[in-house]
């Protein structure tokens, strides 16, 4: 029996009627085009006929009105109902009222200022603060002066290095005066200017403290950065430390244009765009090992010097509290990057010596819709591994019809194989389609018995596959991006990640995922972040236009590698239904792996939306008992985790709210 024979017939059988198939669709569709754009020429002719006529200009402030009237009835039909609006109207104010808490609200009294003053740590740490001077406003230069001598921790000198032009030699002759009154601060006229990387480098020839912090000769320190960062220094033996930062305009701090709340160390938002910004302080031991600042980058020096520090450190400490007031005005980065247009190359430049370092090779850098120094970095494939796609099924056959369909017809990537996971199916048709689906050289049928559990089924599907890595995808999903296997793939194939998720759209492209928080809902859990957004909204901060690390994916479109999948023990079995994918994730990211969500994966997620929740679709008490006990064990398992808070969701955030809304009760600036 040739059963190589067999399967090669079977193929091209299969293969031959697929290709008759489309082609009998592309004669169908190629006479409705046809007809529709006939149609379309015929109904433009008449509109326009219409847009010329005097009714439709006498009736203008009608349609206005009514134009205006929609939009609200659209507004209210997007809230879904008047206690969810009331709850966003809520959060605004909330944030309104926290939003002052971080300007001159913030600043110690007297009596704190005394106390951190008196601190006496185990290492005094000296801090060598290096600002390069270049024909510096005279206000600016003197509040950056002034805010480095307010500061509580008393242990710092402020080497500035002047490149300024003739024309504003009172930078010199202020900096001097400051400079005899306080032997802290050191000062040198530089014979000519060096850029901003060559004037930094003569401020660190000055330094003689064992950590380095980098400032802006226009923007200003809070009183207690200094004394911040030595606490971290002590307590946790930190050698690069960040804080968060916002930023400020005209003269007054309390002028803020946005507030910067960011997340701990996270090499793929780094690499993607540099979130840590200000104020950079690191050990003197750790610069001498990396070298400051490279001229070639400059305009993105920054970047590339984080970059680089990052990379050797033993031990990035994030200080959430903002500590740093960045001015924009006139010329500044801060107020317009094209301001420095060169700036954008720098940081594609700085980025893509940092990935080179790191052995990466044939990677495309490009700007992002955000802005254009967030990057979207498109790594090469390695290899084309075969990629097992596991979707559990209990009837519903539109819903996988739909879903395979989109992937068979859509996907880029040739190399996969779709197993579907019978479970307790009882519709006729639902086995009808099955047949059909054998007939498909890359798709297979297996059957579990038993109650429905989403890890067990996972978990029996997975030992069908013979893919080096696995997708999860639930049934009522349906891919959008062709290429959404090799997104996927692009990042489950570095050793450093365990799993990989994707954006998921509900029908009418508002999102339902783009990545998970712990901690988040009113369970205290885990929750979908910027859920509910629109697919055009760019995120806090440009998050939803860029692959960044996270806490966890959700599994309705996970991929992770086989081995790890293994490694772990596959989903929990005993979080039936809610919470496995979580506690998969987190498994992976305690054996030291990074999760990723990248937003160029899409896909819909149909039924979730009709679903709710697991606690809002519990129309029955079991289904509530079930999600109850199972929250429950989820966050008895991970206890420790979630008392610490998402590594990646600032702890100024409220866990009330999924897009990024300041607490009611901010964390307190000074302790």
């Amino acid at each position: 029996m040739n059963l190589q024979g067999d399967t090669e017939q079977k193929k091209f059988d299969y293969y031959k009627d697929l290709y008759e198939k489309e082609l009998k669709r592309n004669e169908e569709l190629t006479e409705y085009i046809v007809d529709l754009e006939a149609e379309n020429a015929d109904l433009t002719y008449k509109l326009d006929k219409i847009r010329k006529s005097k009714l439709w200009k006498s009736i203008y402030p009608i349609r206005l009105a009514y134009s205006h009237l929609k939009n609200l009835c659209i507004r209210i039909k997007r809230y879904g109902n008047l206690k969810n609006l009331l709850k966003k109207i809520q959060a605004k104010r909330i944030e309104r009222a926290a939003y002052k808490s971080y300007g001159t609200l913030s600043m110690p009294d007297e009596e704190t200022r005394k106390k951190q003053r008196e601190t006496v740590f185990p290492e005094n740490i000296c801090f060598s603060i290096l600002v390069p001077l270049y024909n510096t406003p005279k206000n600016f230069l003197i509040e950056m002066i002034d805010s480095v001598k307010s500061q509580t921790y008393e242990n710092w000198e402020l080497c500035l290095a002047d490149g300024s032009d003739t024309q504003h030699g009172e930078v010199g002759d202020i900096c001097r005066g400051y400079a005899e009154a306080d032997k802290r601060i050191k000062y040198k006229k530089l014979e000519e200017n060096l850029g901003i990387s060559g004037n930094t480098n003569k401020c660190l020839e000055m330094a003689s403290g064992e950590y380095i912090g980098l400032f802006d000769h226009d923007d200003i320190l809070h009183p207690c950065a200094l004394y911040e960062y030595a606490r971290v220094i002590n307590e946790q033996d930190a050698d690069y430390i960040y804080c968060d930062e916002t930023t400020f305009k005209g003269d007054s701090i309390d002028n803020m244009i946005t507030l910067h709340f960011k997340p701990d160390f996270a090499i793929d938002n780094l690499r993607a765009n540099n979130y840590i910004c200000h104020f950079s302080v690191f050990s003197k031991e750790l610069i001498d090992h990396t070298g400051l600042f490279r001229s070639e980058f400059d305009g993105s020096q920054d970047h590339d010097l984080i970059l680089r520090l990052t990379h050797n450190a033993k031990k990035i400490v994030h200080v959430p509290k903002i500590l740093y007031y960045w001015r924009s005005h006139a010329g500044s980065v801060a107020s317009d990057i094209n301001a420095k247009s060169y700036a954008i190359d720098a940081a594609k430049g700085a980025v893509a010596a940092h990935l080179k370092q790191c052995g990466f090779e044939g990677f495309k850098i490009e700007s992002s819709r955000a802005f254009e120094t967030i990057f979207r970095i498109r790594y090469k494939l390695l290899d084309k591994p075969l990629i097992s796609i596991l979707i559990p099924n209990k009837d519903h056959v539109p819903d996988l019809r739909r879903c395979i369909d989109s992937i068979t017809t859509r996907s880029s990537y040739e190399n996969y194989e779709i197993i579907v996971i019978e479970n307790n199916s009882t519709e006729a048709g639902t086995f009808e389609y099955y047949e059909t689906l054998k007939k498909h050289p890359s798709i297979d049928v297996v059957k579990y018995d038993g109650e429905f559990n989403y890890s067990r089924i996972n978990n029996f599907g997975e030992k069908s596959a013979r893919g080096e890595y696995l997708v999860l995808l639930n049934n009522d999903t349906e891919v959008i991006t062709r290429t959404w296997l090799e997104e996927l793939l692009m990042y489950a194939q570095r050793p450093d990640v365990g799993a990989v998720g994707c954006m998921l759209y509900y029908e009418d492209y508002s999102i339902q995922h783009a990545g998970i928080v712990l901690g988040l809902g009113a369970h205290r859990s885990a929750g979908h972040s910027h859920y509910g957004m629109n697919k055009e909204n760019l995120g806090y901060m440009g998050r939803l236009c860029y692959a960044q690390d996270v806490s966890a994916v959700t599994g309705a479109c996970l991929m992770t590698a086989r081995a790890d999948y293994e490694a772990v023990g596959g989903l929990n079995e005993d979080l039936a239904v809610a919470l496995n994918d979580v506690d998969f994730c987190l498994k992976l990211r305690h054996r030291g792996l990074l999760n990723v969500f990248t937003p160029f994966a899409e896909l819909f997620h149909y039924e979730s939306r009709s679903r709710g929740t697991d606690v809002t679709d519990a129309a029955e008490a079991k289904n509530a008992e079930r999600y109850n006990k199972e929250c429950e064990l989820f966050k008895s398992i991970w206890k420790e985790d979630l008392e610490k808070g998402d590594p990646y969701f600032n702890p100024n955030f409220s866990l009330d709210y999924s897009n990024f809304v300041l607490r009611g009760d901010p964390k307190p600036m000074v302790e």
